[in-house]
């Protein structure tokens, strides 16, 4: 069953996006951020890994970190996006909700005081095994979940936040999950596709090797529009959205 969809707020200024590795919000998300970049929203990335586990060839391990941090602030550039930040300390892979996870996506929800946040999502989907099935993606999705709700709005949780760092409260208002396996919001990308394209592309460790990717996620994009009811021809990309409270 498909769930009726909210509204989502029409006045919303910044758009925080958290996600575990880099790409992830280039898969799933990279045509609506350009969208809403394009409506004077503000966005900011926050990479909870710098994706040591990617990759196809040889390249050393020690480099896959740095050259996928410099690929996901490309990408990030190609959807008009500038802020990118990384955590330190979370290894791809080996994510889990743990409090000091928790505090850490409080620390920066209440720094860039986000009226929108947007994660993976942190329930597994049955009808596939891969993709958005990812443990590091449940974990956060799980673990941005808790930091918007109650962490981040709580005056007593994590008080070190506050005492020591002067982070007041902050309330999102709500909350867009990628991949999960009950959208109810679509966003219509037909527009912002050649963005997503390029912001792909960028993830050269990535895609480098596959030639045909554009050609597949063009297809999975014009299969969810058909799903939102759009004309035949249209791209887009969906979303589960909730209110916070």
């Amino acid at each position: 069953m498909t769930l009726q969809s909210p509204l989502p707020a029409d006045d919303v200024r910044r758009v925080l996006a958290i996600f575990a590795h880099p790409d992830d919000i280039d898969f799933g998300a990279a045509g609506t951020v350009a969208h809403w970049v394009a409506q004077g929203i503000e966005v900011a990335y926050l990479v909870v890994t710098r994706g040591d586990a990617g990759g196809f060839d040889d390249t050393p391990r020690d480099q896959m970190p740095v050259l996928r941090e410099a690929e996901q602030r490309a990408a990030a550039a190609a959807v008009g996006v500038t802020t990118v930040q990384f955590l330190d300390g979370y290894a791809d892979g080996q994510v889990y909700v743990t409090h000091e996870l928790r505090r850490d996506l409080t620390r920066v929800i209440r720094q860039f005081r986000p009226d929108r946040v947007l994660t993976n999502s942190p329930v597994r989907r049955w009808d596939r095994l891969g993709g958005p099935n990812h443990p590091d993606h449940l974990a956060v999705g799980e673990a941005t979940c808790a930091a918007v709700y109650p962490d981040a709005r709580n005056p007593f949780a994590h008080p070190e936040l506050l005492q020591h760092e002067g982070l007041e409260p902050w309330t999102v208002r709500e909350v867009w999950f990628m991949g999960g396996p009950s959208p109810n919001h679509y966003v219509d990308i037909t527009d912002t596709f050649p963005a997503k394209v390029a912001a792909l592309r960028a993830h050269v460790t990535q895609l480098g090797h596959d030639p045909g990717f554009e050609e597949r996620v063009r297809t999975r994009l014009t299969a969810t529009a058909r799903e939102a009811g759009l004309p035949e021809g249209r791209l887009a990309e969906s979303f589960t959205v909730l209110p916070s409270d």
